[in-house]
């Protein structure tokens, strides 16, 4: 029993996932107000190489560069919408979680509405036309 527990303790190191790459240079804020808005700004922005995390959550190379630089140009006085504008202009409008509506995704904001609205008009339809063509239960008794 003890030797199966040593072999879990020394094995669990090398089964464990790899550790994550912290930042070798942390961000430096002016105060309490700039950090709270560095990280509210870095919440609504999505990392371009992972596309599933936010710009606060991904440990990617890339995310911690971005980081920098979206505090650098906090730093140089760009509001919020400035600085939405710089990565959108850069890397698309994807990198937004909340991409502002527009004719090119309109789809993709009313697309499920619609096909729901669809698909309870059919099956309306097909109750209706079905109700129309159920014949009355003979209720006499002759039928046997």
């Amino acid at each position: 029993m003890r030797a199966a527990v040593l072999a879990a303790a020394l094995l669990a190191p090398a089964l464990a996932p790899a550790q994550a790459v912290s930042d070798p240079t942390p961000l430096h804020y002016r105060d309490a107000a700039q950090e709270a808005r560095f990280h509210a700004l870095a919440a609504e922005l999505r990392c371009v190489q992972c596309q599933n995390q936010s710009l606060a959550d991904s440990n990617a190379q890339i995310a911690h560069d971005l980081r920098r630089e979206v505090l650098l140009l906090m730093q140089q006085g760009h509001d919020d919408a400035q600085i939405k504008q710089f990565l959108v202009d850069r890397y698309g409008p994807f990198v937004l979680y909340r991409p502002p509506m527009d004719a090119r995704n309109s789809v993709l904001w009313f697309g499920p509405a619609v096909l729901l609205l669809a698909g309870a008009g059919v099956l309306v339809w097909v109750v209706r036309r079905r109700s129309r063509q159920v014949q009355p239960i003979d209720t006499t008794g002759d039928g046997w």
